[in-house]
């Protein structure tokens, strides 16, 4: 049960506020303290949700009392009560951080409410502030789940090219096989630019159908195609401020292509159905695992929206050109996998890491992942090499 403290030389005047405010409050038990030096003990001993203090009192004052309880505990919320009221003890009072000040004789139904709203400024405090701690740890979660890991050379140029285009808001094409870690590089540069506190915004752009992909994009207004109940505000609208990543762009259609096109040469969006013009301001990146040379000569790619799109271009390479870091990858995933089953992490013997880099990964780490996963179910309390020969068809 939460506690209220009232700090209060005059006992009949303590014993009054008790009895009138736990009848309102009955879920706060009250505690009382004949003088400031005593209700200092009590604020040093416990964490109260409020203090309800006399300013005029032997040992040590009210205002002092509040200044030395907040610089121990700046959380703290005063309520000041003093039968010497002026208005300046009112406003030093509140300058140095009471939450209110109520003057003798006491107006009981304004301290009643005044009780109450502070009561309820500290639970709002509280819970957002357990809010906060929630989103620092989801945030530690959503990192660890785009981290980058590995040693390899291959990773290491990687890593330096995204810190030296992240600062900019250059586009980027990402270029690579799939599984092979296309999209945390997207992610690494939108942690690290200045956009980083705006939205990302992904599209898949190969799982969504040509006729739809333009709705997606760029949203549309009610009844401008059969099933458009509504008005949808588009992906580049969600983005605004922030990083839109266009997943396998190579997938996307012509006629998206000339719209997303316009959408970078202008940065204005038009909703399907609507001759309105939106302004965005978006940072784009782009990734496909398509040869893009191929597809512009082949006439499925616009060539004016691939200069567009590839500013910078950062080539990831698959997971065979890069063995040394499966080792890191396997106790990576390892320690994710087992957080995720509630078991305690398994570990990998040297063997069976050397029986993994052995293997050819055409799926690259997105299959790597899913081997660790069969392995840390099927295999033996450590992973074996021959976890890896039993459970591992290549």
């Amino acid at each position: 049960m939460q506690k209220i403290l009232i700090v209060e030389d005059e006992k009949a005047i303590s014993g009054v506020l008790q009895s009138i405010l736990s009848d309102e409050l009955t879920d706060y038990e009250f505690v009382i303290a004949e003088d400031g030096l005593e209700g200092y003990k009590q604020v040093e001993k416990e964490d109260f949700a409020l203090v309800i203090s006399d300013i005029k009192m032997p040992k040590l004052s009210g205002t002092e009392l509040l200044k030395q309880s907040l610089a121990l505990k700046p959380e703290s919320t005063f309520i000041m009560i003093s039968g010497h009221a002026d208005i300046d003890s009112a406003v030093s009072c509140l300058r140095d951080g009471a939450y209110d000040f109520i003057s003798k004789p006491i107006d009981i139904n304004r301290l009643i409410t005044s009780v109450k709203n502070a009561l309820a400024k500290e639970t709002l405090k509280k819970e957002n502030k357990n809010l906060q701690t929630e989103n620092k740890t989801l945030k530690r979660k959503v990192s660890k789940k785009y981290q980058m890991i590995g040693e390899s050379a291959g990773l290491k140029k990687i890593q330096d090219m995204i810190e030296k285009v992240a600062v900019s808001d250059a586009r980027v094409l990402i270029t690579g096989p799939n599984g092979a870690g296309k999209e945390l590089v997207a992610h690494a540069i939108h942690n690290q630019s200045d956009r980083a506190r705006g939205p990302m915004v992904e599209v898949n752009c190969a799982a969504i159908p040509s006729e739809l992909i333009e709705s997606e994009l760029f949203g549309h207004v009610k009844g401008s195609f059969t099933g458009a109940i509504k008005d949808k505000q588009g992906k580049f609208e969600q983005a605004n401020g922030g990083t839109i990543f266009l997943d396998e762009i190579g997938d996307m259609s012509l006629i998206a292509q000339a719209k997303v096109l316009r959408a970078l040469q202008e940065s204005k969006v038009s909703p399907v159905g609507s001759d309105k013009e939106i302004k965005v301001d978006v940072r784009v990146l782009a990734a496909t695992n398509k040869n893009m040379q191929k597809e512009i000569e082949a006439g499925r790619f616009r060539e004016d929206l691939y200069h567009r799109l590839s500013v910078i271009e950062i080539y990831v390479p698959p997971l065979d050109e890069r063995k040394e870091d499966i080792k890191s990858l396997v106790e990576h995933f390892a320690g994710i996998i087992s957080d995720e089953h509630g078991t305690a992490p398994k570990k990998f013997d040297d063997k069976a890491i050397e029986a993994l880099k052995a293997l050819s990964w055409t799926g690259n780490i997105r299959e790597l992942r899913n081997v660790v996963e069969r392995l840390i179910i099927l295999g033996g309390n450590t992973v074996s090499a021959e976890d890896v020969a039993s459970f591992v068809r290549k």
